[in-house]
């Protein structure tokens, strides 16, 4: 064995040769001094049996096989933690007792790299808490390796902290780090053992919850987390309330996809964000939710290559028959999705931030087809276009520069283009309407307050503003001639606007029979399908010309 023992100390790596002897065991021939370092044994079986039991068998069983050769990674305790080797054996040519050559690599250091960037990569940095990758690991693990009852199951709690982006662009990003470690801290004293609590997005938090009990034993984990961010954290020298919304979904049994149960929960969150209550899963939510996400996505698209349509309803003087004007509503046909309704597009627009691009589409189309029709009468038309404004658009995007520019870039008159808006655009940042609506009345446009009588503006608010029109909403307009209690509403909204000098629109007229009763109330003006529906830009300039000498109602 002289040759085979210079043949070792050739080698860098702990090497030995191995045979095994009649009694079965696994002895050690020859090994280099690196060998005797690392394992400082005269025994291949003691080294296995301090390691795995596994590994000694994976050993002897490639010794009795005809392979050539193999490798494994051996793990064994060390003084200062899990040691790593990577194994390789391979028989030598010899007669007689087979020889095997065992070279070891030690891979120790390279395992604690691979760990630490792997906890890197499961965990969130700030809160130290499992990342959404981390979460789904956390979630295996539990279900692979924990005992279940037959009729358990697990739920998801998410949750999303309300107004989180206030206090980043109010404090700083210092105090909303600050916030979320205070929040995943009081989260994480709510949770029951073997539950999981992770970050799985920028204010986002999940909790993985085994449910004996179903339904009750989530609800009582909600009460826990509301009693937990109950009372305010204190941030430099302010109180700050933390609101959250809750979305819950719970599995059918065990067998069900973890991811698919998150992001049920996901999607029940975004409805806990519109209804202001813990929302449970519902069958259908989910499909919703990939709805939506589907109508942005095309919506993105559609914004960007022309693939809307504004439509024109005609607004009518109740006591002329004269076309005094347009109400522009967006229309969307898609390739792939067919007719997408306004009240789902726009409410997707608002919640993914479209809304501005949409908006200021709108608001030039509009002003453009008036120019267009200009042209093709010869002179500019005695009507105008009223364009709806909705509240997050007003609160995000600069409305009296886009207006502005509609008119500069189309040429026509401010008093020909109508800004509409809701009540709650106005209560939702009062002083912030007030200026738009004065720098939109320095542009001579016309502001018409839609759907009035569903909101809680007041007299005082009607009075020191600057709007011209009251546009009564059509739940009222539509049963007043069944419903006395309606009819009493339309008529003290009309005597309130009288009282104000503001004129006013009633929206809803869908029988002979109303719009002669609005027009003996005295009201201005009215819209609705029974005067026509909606129609194309070319439609509304024809239905124009043809009623232009005032037909009566």
């Amino acid at each position: 064995m002289a040759v085979g023992r210079q043949w070792l100390a050739a080698l860098p790596q702990p090497s030995a040769i191995l045979s095994m002897c009649e009694e079965g065991d696994i002895i050690v021939l020859e090994a280099n001094a690196a060998f005797t370092d690392a394992f400082r044994s005269h025994s291949l079986s003691q080294i296995m049996e301090r390691a795995s039991i596994e590994w000694r068998n994976r050993v002897e069983t490639f010794i009795e096989s005809d392979r050539s050769c193999e490798s494994f990674e051996l793990r064994r305790d060390g003084t200062l933690g899990p040691e790593y080797f990577m194994c390789t054996i391979g028989r030598l040519p010899t007669e007689g007792a087979p020889l095997i050559l065992f070279t070891a690599i030690d891979r120790t250091s390279d395992r604690t790299i691979e760990k630490n960037l792997r906890r890197e990569l499961l965990s969130d940095g700030l809160t130290a808490l499992p990342n959404r990758t981390g979460f789904g690991e956390e979630i295996d693990d539990r279900l692979s390796n924990t005992v279940w009852p037959d009729n358990a199951q697990f739920g998801i709690i998410a949750i999303d902290l309300s107004r989180f982006s206030r206090v980043n662009e109010s404090l700083g990003p210092m105090a909303g780090d600050e916030l979320l470690i205070t929040v995943a801290k009081r989260l994480k004293s709510s949770l029951r053992q073997g539950d999981v609590l992770a970050r799985i997005g920028g204010n986002d938090f999940a909790i993985f919850a085994r449910l004996n009990n179903g339904l009750s034993d989530a609800l009582h984990i909600v009460q826990r987390i509301r009693e937990a961010l109950s009372s305010p954290i204190r941030l430099s020298d302010l109180q700050i309330r933390v609101d959250c919304a809750i979305g819950c979904a719970l599995s059918i049994d065990l067998k069900d996809d973890p991811d698919d149960v998150v992001r049920k929960a996901q999607a029940a969150v975004k409805i806990a964000k519109r209804s202001g209550k813990v929302e449970i899963y519902r069958n259908g939510v989910l499909k919703e939710a990939q709805r939506r996400f589907s109508i942005e996505s095309r919506l993105r698209e559609a914004l960007a290559h022309g693939g809307l349509t504004l439509a024109y309803q005609p607004l009518i003087h109740l006591q002329t028959g004269e076309i005094t004007g347009f109400e522009a509503l967006a229309r969307w046909h898609d390739p792939e999705l067919g007719h997408v309704a306004p009240v789902e597009f726009i409410a997707v627009a608002e919640e993914s931030g479209l809304i501005t691009s949409l908006g200021r589409w709108a608001a030039y189309e509009a002003a453009q087809a008036l120019s267009r029709w200009d042209v093709r009468y010869g002179q500019p038309l005695p009507v105008g276009v009223n364009v709806n404004l909705s509240p997050i658009q007003m609160a995000r995007d600069d409305v009296a520069s886009m207006f502005e520019e509609a008119l500069r870039y189309s040429g026509i008159a401010g008093s020909r283009l109508t800004a509409e808006l809701t009540e709650s655009a106005i209560i939702a940042d009062p002083d912030k309407a007030r200026k738009l609506l004065f720098a939109l009345k320095d542009l001579q446009m016309p502001i018409a307050m839609d759907d009035f009588g569903t909101g809680f503006s007041n007299l005082a608010s009607l009075h020191s503003l600057p709007i011209d029109i009251l546009k009564i909403d059509r739940s009222f307009v539509s049963s007043m001639a069944e419903d006395h209690d309606k009819a009493v509403i339309v008529r003290t909204i009309l005597s309130l606007a009288e009282s104000l000098n503001l004129k006013v629109t009633a929206e809803g007229i869908e029988t002979q029979e109303l719009a002669l009763a609005l027009q003996q109330m005295g009201c201005w003006q009215g819209q609705g399908y029974y005067f026509a529906r909606p129609m194309s830009e070319a439609d509304a300039f024809d239905y124009w010309r043809a009623r232009w000498n005032f037909e009566t109602v």
